[in-house]
Order: C-alpha cells, then sequence, then structure tokens
C-alpha cells in the first residue's frame, strides 16, 4: 500500500492542525494505521493508532485528550486531528500501515508515508 501525508505547516502555539494520509494500492479496510513523529535528533516516536473497523484507537499518554485519530476507508485515508498545539509538538510526522493489528512500536509497520512537517512556534 502507498501513502501520502499532507496537512502539515507552520502554525503557533494553541493552534489546530488536521493531518491527512491517503492510501492507495491495497484493500485499506484490512490494515491498522499509525501517526508517528520525529523531531529532529530523535528516535521516532508513537502518537496514536487505529484499528481496521475504526473503534480502537490509542494514544501516547502526553498526548491524550489533544490528539483524535480517525479514518475514512470510503476515502481510503487516516487523520490525525492535533488540537492546542505546543512547540513541543514540533516533528515531521509519518503516517504508516500494518495489517490486521495496530501496534505502538514502530519497526512493526511495513508501509510509510513520506513524511509532513509541523512547525509549531512559540
Amino acid at each position: 500500500v502507498q501513502l501520502q501525508a499532507s496537512g502539515g505547516g507552520l502554525v503557533q502555539t494553541g493552534d489546530s492542525l488536521r493531518l491527512s494520509c491517503a492510501a492507495s494500492g491495497r484493500t485499506f479496510a484490512n490494515y491498522a494505521l499509525g501517526w508517528f513523529r520525529q523531531a529532529p535528533g530523535q528516535e521516532r516516536e508513537f502518537v496514536a493508532r487505529i484499528g481496521r473497523t475504526g473503534v480502537s484507537t490509542n494514544y501516547a499518554d502526553s498526548l491524550k485528550g489533544r490528539f483524535t485519530i480517525s479514518r475514512d476507508d470510503a476515502k481510503n485515508t487516516v487523520y490525525l486531528q492535533m488540537n492546542s498545539l505546543k512547540p513541543e509538538d514540533t516533528a515531521v510526522y509519518y503516517c504508516a500501515a500494518r495489517l490486521w493489528v495496530g501496534l505502538q512500536d514502530p519497526s512493526m509497520y511495513d508501509y510509510w508515508g513520506q513524511g509532513t512537517q509541523v512547525t509549531v512556534s512559540s
């Protein structure tokens, strides 16, 4: 499956952004999806994941209540709604796909989008 992330940009503290990740090539509904991020000089870290049906979601503890992951299988797209953004949210955000079951470990994902830059100014 091919993934294309978009929606990043430069925003101010407290602003919101919605990232999108459009998928093509395989049966989208068979894939669990995740969002990860990587700041300069840091390892890629888990942000959120969503199961194949969209019912099961999971977030990094530090992001609960501010970020929401969702999926629209009719559009083959997964979203990440980010609210109350902080400078420490600045990173390249990546979407990823994995057959059947989503996990928090990025090494377990088979397909990755190219990343979209999110920069939050103070």
